[in-house]
């Protein structure tokens, strides 16, 4: 009983935590997991459409990126993407991808 009761002060702790924890996610780090998450969701598309990996590599290749970084990055994404056997839709693909991102990004500070 006293474990159950450790357990729940536990987790009632850890709820209370979450939005004090989300708040220290700066407004860059929040726009570079949504961009990441766009470029997972298209990649997904992509994918489920029958593009090849080596089709969307090259059209990564030709866009135009704000930041150096992006294009290696949403290259990896998409690799990431095309080796990954899931099936799910580019909206879940995409949120998944940016919930994990902010878990990330939490646990690093």
């Amino acid at each position: 009983m006293r474990r159950v009761a450790l357990s729940v002060a536990a987790m009632v702790m850890l709820m209370a935590a979450l939005p004090v924890q989300a708040r220290a996610i700066s407004k860059n780090d929040q726009q570079v997991c949504k961009w990441g998450a766009g470029m997972a969701g298209a990649a997904q598309q992509s994918k489920l459409s029958g593009t090849t990996l080596y089709s969307a590599r090259k059209h990564l290749q030709a866009r135009k990126f704000s930041q150096p970084w992006m294009r290696k990055m949403a290259v990896g994404i998409t690799e990431q993407t095309y080796h990954s056997p899931s099936r799910l839709k580019p909206a879940a693909v995409r949120q998944t991808y940016y919930q994990g991102c902010i878990q990330h990004d939490l646990a690093r500070k």
